[in-house]
């Protein structure tokens, strides 16, 4: 079990920018209309925006003003699926017997993301990308909660998936929509997250497959006041609840 505060958040999907919308969405949740809409990140330089894919710059329009006013803050990225648009773009380039660009897989990689993090915000502090499977917002918050632990004041938490490639449809089946969710974390005991044995909590409950990623599930439990909300994945449940 682990205690933690969350301080401010931040979303972002295609038509979703403002706490009003999303206020709106979490009470009414529907499956959004593919888009090419891409988030605001004019706070950076032109020359360094035209290096970032919609994932980065998703995850750049959450986490930048979270972390505005704050130096030495730790970063914390999760994503299951990554670049999957660049990785198929070198990858058509391989069928096709195309040179590779070394740019195109340099950003390509899990990591490049906190990479160009800290070099636009000359930032040196931890910095962890997390690649789990169904669960990787709750692995992202055992990691940012043994960074409170250790004494950071507070850690940035963010977690984004990009719509996959249409060629990824048969395998990828858990990003309904472009999303990324920002969270300031800071030690307290508002909140709670505790990992249950599936086995324990399926005697009471059964186990469902739940309609929305867990980190959108999350944001629905902040908007609407539920409470609490738990999130299942093979044979782990973790329970989130809000002692306000």
């Amino acid at each position: 079990m682990i205690n933690f505060n969350i301080a401010q958040w931040r979303a972002w999907a295609p038509g979703l920018d403002s706490v009003d919308n999303w206020r709106a969405w979490c009470q009414d949740p529907v499956l959004l209309a593919p888009s090419d809409a891409a988030p605001d990140v004019s706070f950076l330089p032109a020359m360094q925006r035209r290096r970032l894919s919609r994932l980065a710059r998703m995850a750049f329009s959450v986490g930048w003003p979270l972390a505005q006013g704050l130096q030495d803050l730790p970063l914390v990225f999760v994503s299951r699926h990554g670049e999957t648009p660049r990785t198929l773009d070198i990858l058509s380039d391989l069928a096709n017997d195309q040179p590779l660009s070394p740019t195109q897989f340099s950003l390509s990689v899990h990591n490049a993301v906190i990479g160009l993090w800290s070099i636009l915000r000359n930032e040196t502090s931890e910095m962890t990308a997390l690649a789990a499977a169904g669960d990787g917002l709750e692995h992202g918050m055992l990691e940012a909660a043994a960074l409170l632990n250790e004494g950071a004041p507070a850690v940035l938490l963010v977690i984004t998936e990009e719509q996959p490639p249409e060629a990824y449809a048969s395998w990828i089946d858990d990003v309904p929509f472009p999303y990324a969710l920002g969270l300031l974390l800071t030690p307290g005991d508002e909140w709670q997250l505790e990992l249950l044995p599936a086995t324990v909590q399926s005697t009471t409950t059964p186990l469902t497959k739940a309609q929305w990623p867990h980190a959108l599930n999350l944001l629905r439990t902040l908007l609407t006041e539920q409470g609490a909300c738990q999130h299942a994945w093979k044979n782990r449940v973790w329970s989130w609840q809000c002692k306000r």
